[in-house]
């Protein structure tokens, strides 16, 4: 996940004290304290709450609000971690992708922390964050595995070999992300932001065989596409009209997550087959999923998903990430840039 032309000299492989991370690439403003063997001493996550009305994030106001919310949410991260800024020996800060607004306040915000310290800086990959998760301690699932990354901006599947941002990339979303097509589902049936957990909700009450929604099994290979389905159910409501589809909304709303998890599902076993690959780890704010947690539960294989708080943004990630990175020495890190959008690299 490096990306290309990033010579920005030396490195650090050792380094004494905690870990600070910091996560802001979309609207959860996070930030977490992890030890350099990694345990979490805290982990805090600060949801936004004021995109609801506008059916998704609008990156402006969450730059805005990240602003307000950061100091707040270091200054709970340290408290709840015993520690002060003397104890942190590295400090971490996701650097991309994401929204560039967003991420400039956790990035910029960090390198600042770093640098009037004369620390070591880890600019870290958001998806190698979610590959990070599993890494933490207690239940530390350490490669090599297959991996599925399943977000509101991306999926992917990969081959992971070791710890660090390097993977070989298996299959991609080829249009919408699982997560962005759950958000997207979930304003055609009228439900609020984010649409994952008001899905899931709803579709407790429905019948997920009551409608049959696409999962492009016909589609060879390992890629993803979610388009389909989503244009499935607005025709579908359309079809219905205003009043039934309203009636029969949880069944909607059963059947239309049933795909998204048969989609996730069939293209891991495919991959699974495909590598030989009997360790399968999951991250992203999809694998935060009930349905989709008991669906790869029952693949028979070695199955690491982290705890849900630990599934969607957070810095405790970033943090285990870091681990892994290479630290940059001051001043090396601080024309450092972010990025919107990156492909792992293969």
């Amino acid at each position: 996940m490096a990306r290309a032309g990033d010579t920005v000299g030396d490195t650090l492989s050792t380094y004494s004290g905690h870990i600070l991370a910091i996560e802001t690439s979309c609207d959860d403003t996070c930030v977490a304290v992890v030890t350099a063997d990694g345990e979490i001493l805290s982990n805090v996550i600060s949801s936004q709450g004021v995109h609801d009305r506008f059916g998704g994030v609008v990156p402006e106001i969450a730059s805005r609000q990240h602003l307000t919310l950061l100091p707040k949410v270091l200054d709970e991260a340290l408290r709840l971690a015993a520690i002060t800024l003397d104890d942190v020996g590295l400090v971490a800060a996701t650097r991309g992708p994401g929204l560039v607004a967003a991420l400039l306040v956790g990035f910029s915000a960090g390198k600042a922390m770093a640098a009037a310290r004369e620390l070591p800086f880890a600019a870290v990959d958001h998806l190698h964050g979610h590959l990070a998760a599993s890494f933490l301690r207690p239940s530390e699932f350490n490669p090599p595995f297959l991996a599925l990354i399943a977000s509101g901006g991306h999926t992917l599947l990969a081959d992971v070999r070791d710890h660090g941002p390097e993977l070989r990339l298996l299959g991609q979303t080829l249009d919408d992300a699982a997560g962005e097509a759950f958000d997207k589902g979930a304003r055609l049936l009228g439900l609020g932001y984010p649409g994952g957990a008001a899905m899931e909700r709803l579709a407790a009450d429905g019948d997920p065989e009551a409608f049959a929604f696409p999962t492009a099994e016909r589609m060879s290979g390992l890629d993803f596409s979610f388009a389909g389905l989503k244009t499935a159910l607005l025709y579908k409501v359309r079809e219905l009209g205003e009043e039934e589809a309203l009636r029969r909304r949880a069944d909607l709303a059963a059947a239309y997550q049933r795909a998204i998890v048969e989609s996730l599902l069939l293209r891991v076993k495919r991959a699974l087959r495909a590598t030989g690959a009997t360790r399968l780890a999951v991250g992203g704010g999809v694998a935060a999923n009930g349905p989709l947690r008991e669906a790869l539960g029952s693949l028979g294989v070695e199955l690491d998903i982290p705890p849900r708080a630990l599934c969607t943004d957070n810095a405790a990630m970033i943090a285990s990430a870091a681990r892994f990175t290479p630290a940059l020495c001051f001043p090396q890190y601080l024309s450092l840039d972010v990025y919107a959008t990156g492909e792992p690299r293969t």
